[in-house]
């Protein structure tokens, strides 16, 4: 069920990377973050446990997916995993490749910046974004 006030049932979030029925996976405009991903539930739910189990299940096979292309393609220092949903109460995950040079590390994503890069973070990745995006697809693709 869709809720008109809430952008995630609205709008994609982001630059599509993959969809099913029940999900989808958006690549985050963050300049600082580049390598930041989020799946998406595609029905409006606000919390993990209102989904069946099976619905769980599969959604988490589908962050673990893009975990581990993160971690296979990029080799980053870390990768934080979060769902909060205080300000958008439709059920994400937050999969963000970290890198111990970015300029908030080992500060989250959300909080007091550590550095400024002279250079893009885009730019200091082991791949380019549209080769990232495409080995994301690749990985969610067996639970599509």
């Amino acid at each position: 069920m869709e809720h008109p006030d809430c952008p995630l049932c609205r709008d994609t979030g982001g630059l599509l990377v993959a969809s099913a029925q029940r999900w989808r996976v958006i690549r985050a405009t963050e300049p600082d973050f580049p390598a930041f991903y989020r799946v998406i539930w595609t029905d409006h739910v606000a919390e993990f446990s209102d989904l069946p189990a099976a619905d769980r299940e599969a959604v988490m096979a589908v962050v673990v997916a893009v975990e581990q292309a993160l971690r296979q393609a990029l080799s980053p220092t870390k990768i934080n995993l979060a769902t909060l949903g205080n300000v958008v109460p439709h059920l994400h995950w937050h999969v963000i490749a970290r890198f111990d040079w970015d300029s908030h590390f080992p500060n989250p994503v959300w909080g007091e910046r550590r550095r400024t890069l002279t250079d893009t973070a885009e730019s200091r990745l082991a791949v380019p974004l549209t080769t990232l995006d495409a080995q994301v697809r690749e990985a969610v693709a067996p639970w599509a």
